[in-house]
Formats: C-alpha cells, structure tokens, sequence
C-alpha cells in the first residue's frame, strides 16, 4: 500500500468517526431541546407527544387561583398573549415576582384536557423584558408598531383588539 492511499484512509476513517461524534451529540441535544411557544402557538399547533414545551405570555389579570392539594401549595393562572390564553396548573412554590399583568414563561407539558401542567415558572424581573414570540405576535396581529411607540401595558394585553380600516 503506497503512502498516499494509507493518507487517504487515514483521513477517510477520522472523517467517519468525526461525522459519527457529530450526529450521536445532535441526537443528545434533541431529545433535551425544549421550544418556546405563546399561548396562540400552542392552540393552534399543540404538540403531538407530551413534549415538554416553554409557553410565554402574560399573567391574565383574575386568573390566578391560590389551593393547596396534599399539603403542597397549587396555583392556576391563565397564560396570555393578548389572542389566545391557556390555563396553567403549578403545584408548588411561585417566585417572588411572580403577579398578574407581568410577563412569565412556564416549562411543562399540555395535557390531554388542554391544561397545560407546568413543572417549573419563572418570572420576569425587568419591567421592559418583552419575549421576543411575544413582540412578533403583537406585531403581526396589528396591535403594536414599533416605530410607533414603546408596546401596550402588559395589563391591557388580553383586552386588546386588532384595529379595524374605519378606525375602532
């Protein structure tokens, strides 16, 4: 075998098992890789598998139910991105910022009933934080024009209606 060849299947092999290490650590990360939705999202596209999911949106203002199940604290709220809204079913402790009109992402899975059961909520602590599914969202319904002026109160977002051509 002259040298060149054994250069070649040298190269050949490491190529191999560089493509072989590439595609087991991508197989790794898509079974962990978790997809951040808003509520309009979600509705319209629910997950096929009880694939665990980000959904983002809006605390809906009186939405939130304080209970206890088994000695541990359970809360229902409503999640909202001024279209659609989900309900959210979390047994445990809430984090501090959490509170209605304010911005949280929730992770867990929708469940057959539509409920979507989160295993974990974390609140926004920046009054100017915005999801960026969210900012697209209101962007494409109508409801807000960056150039013209910061967004809505995030109070306001599940009272919002898309603006009609007579103005109302």
């Amino acid at each position: 075998m002259t040298r060149k060849r054994r250069r070649l299947i040298v190269l050949l092999a490491c190529l191999a098992g560089l493509g072989t290490a590439t595609g087991l650590a991508l197989s790794a990360f898509s079974s962990s890789i978790v997809f951040f939705v808003t509520p309009t999202d979600l509705a319209t596209r629910p997950p096929a598998d009880a694939r665990l999911v980000r959904l983002g949106g809006l605390v809906q203002q009186g939405s939130v139910q304080h209970a206890l199940a088994d000695g541990h604290p359970l809360v229902r709220f409503r999640v909202t991105d001024g279209h659609d809204s989900i309900l959210v079913s979390f047994s445990g402790i809430l984090p501090g910022l959490f509170r209605e009109g304010q911005g949280v992402v929730v992770q867990g899975r929708l469940a057959p009933g539509g409920t979507f059961e989160a295993d974990q909520v974390l609140a926004r602590h920046d009054s100017a934080y915005m999801p960026k599914a969210l900012v697209e969202a209101l962007k494409k319904r109508g409801l807000w024009n960056p150039s013209a002026g910061p967004p809505p109160p995030p109070a306001t977002w599940d009272t919002m209606r898309i603006p009609t051509k007579s103005g109302g």
